[in-house]
């Protein structure tokens, strides 16, 4: 029986201790290793991605420290994420494909208020400003406008 989307091993090395989660944007998946067979137009809602203390770590750096998007180093196989067919499977009933329009704007909108915001907000987290950058960095490399 589907149940959703559960929790996946780390996306870098497969360690099924995993302490940090990531959202993404449904279009980000291509930028993922192994992702061909993943049609991104079908994914319900964000895409998560999952990672171990000592790979959390080395992507901190990457973002924070070099300026690199990590996703292409990341397994899409070890995402997190519910296909529009899954559903169907589960209701018996055929969907519309999803309407990533709204989803990929508020992320937009959060992440450039996160990054605007993070140096005067006490209350924001490392983790935030990454997970900021790596969703502009995939709009901006996938060729989708600011909002």
């Amino acid at each position: 029986m589907y149940t959703g989307k559960t929790e996946q091993p780390c996306c870098l090395c497969g360690d099924p201790d995993t302490t940090t989660r990531l959202d993404l944007p449904p279009r980000a998946v291509q930028l993922l290793k192994n992702s061909g067979p993943i049609a991104w137009r079908d994914i319900v809602g964000e895409v998560s991605i999952h990672f171990c203390a000592s790979d959390w770590k080395l992507v901190r750096e990457l973002v924070l420290d070099m300026g690199l998007n990590p996703l292409s180093r990341c397994n899409a196989a070890r995402a997190s994420l519910d296909i529009r067919e899954d559903f169907e499977a589960l209701l018996n009933d055929v969907r519309d494909e999803p309407d990533q329009t709204d989803l990929e704007a508020r992320m937009q909108r959060e992440s450039q208020t996160v990054i605007r915001e993070f140096d005067e907000d006490d209350l924001s987290e490392q983790r935030d400003l990454v997970e900021a950058k790596i969703r502009l960095w995939s709009f901006e490399e996938l060729g989708v406008a600011a909002a």
